[in-house]
């Protein structure tokens, strides 16, 4: 059976592996398709396409976008958007002066935290100049303080955030119409987390908050994910089967900043998502 991999990270947001490494390990790991889903970023698309047109692998490009929806934080993963267009770029925009915003204040926030840590040396961090939270955990990364990335989030980048006024994102209303307007598709991604729909006291919220989101443009959910319980699972296909969403998946694979997690195949080859949802992603797409 042919596999794919539909939420991929680079070192362009928190992986560990560079955008072309990506394509040629996805050929080693027997991917036919993959698509890069860096967070909030599109700095790594023309590299990850050259290096999977080079490795023989089919490619589409992504993002996963950080998105404000009610009382909540989701990420919505993005796929086969033109990002030239108008309307996505006035909303790339503003997605990036607030993920570049006050990097100096953060710095020194981690700093206080009792980090050796400088905007030199953060700079030397940076992805082709590019300057924002992920070239700061990059830095601390390189620290080896924990042996996985989340650490580093829960203990010094969103206590930072959070202290300089940035724990906002552009919300769900605005984003979803967009990315269909610049001809793309969206899918909810691991609704079962707190970044999602987690925190929501039971099924019956998880699904009317899915149907909210439908409404305002959302396309489908991630069917697979590696750290799913069956339940996840079994909710997951049935709110795909009612309501008609675009069903995805994907490993959220980050290298060795997500240890255990492998590309393609997640959790101890617990997953495997089928070719046809990258054809019915290719088909829902807008010219």
């Amino acid at each position: 059976m042919k596999k794919i991999d539909l939420h991929v990270h680079s070192l362009v947001s928190d992986g560990s592996f560079t955008p072309a490494e990506l394509a040629f390990h996805a050929k080693e790991q027997g991917l036919t398709a993959f698509a890069l889903t860096d967070h909030d970023v599109l700095a790594g698309t023309e590299e990850a396409a050259a290096a999977a047109e080079k490795a023989g692998v089919e490619f589409i490009n992504g993002m996963e976008l950080t998105a404000d929806f009610q009382d909540h934080k989701i990420h919505v993963v993005c796929l086969g958007f033109d990002p030239q267009n108008n309307a996505f770029q006035a909303m790339y925009k503003k997605i990036r002066s607030i993920k570049e915003g006050r990097i100096a204040d953060i710095v020194e926030f981690v700093r206080r935290k009792g980090i050796d840590i400088s905007m030199e040396k953060v700079q030397q961090f940076s992805y082709k100049g590019l300057l924002d939270r992920y070239a700061v955990m990059r830095y601390l990364v390189s620290l080896h303080l924990y042996d996985r990335a989340q650490p580093l989030w829960d203990n010094y980048l969103n206590p930072a955030v959070e202290e300089v006024g940035l724990d906002f994102n552009i919300t769900a209303e605005e984003a979803l119409p967009v990315i269909h307007e610049a001809g793309g598709v969206t899918s909810l991604a691991h609704f079962h987390k707190a970044i999602g729909l987690g925190n929501l006291a039971n099924r019956q919220q998880q699904e009317q908050a899915i149907v909210e989101l439908h409404h305002l443009g959302l396309d489908g959910m991630e069917r697979f994910y590696p750290n799913y319980t069956v339940e996840d699972e079994e909710f997951a296909a049935a709110m795909i089967s009612k309501y008609d969403l675009l069903p995805t998946g994907g490993t959220d694979f980050h290298g060795t900043n997500r240890p255990g997690i492998e590309l393609g195949t997640g959790k101890d080859g617990n997953m495997e998502v089928p070719y046809a949802f990258f054809q019915e992603v290719k088909e829902r797409l807008n010219p």
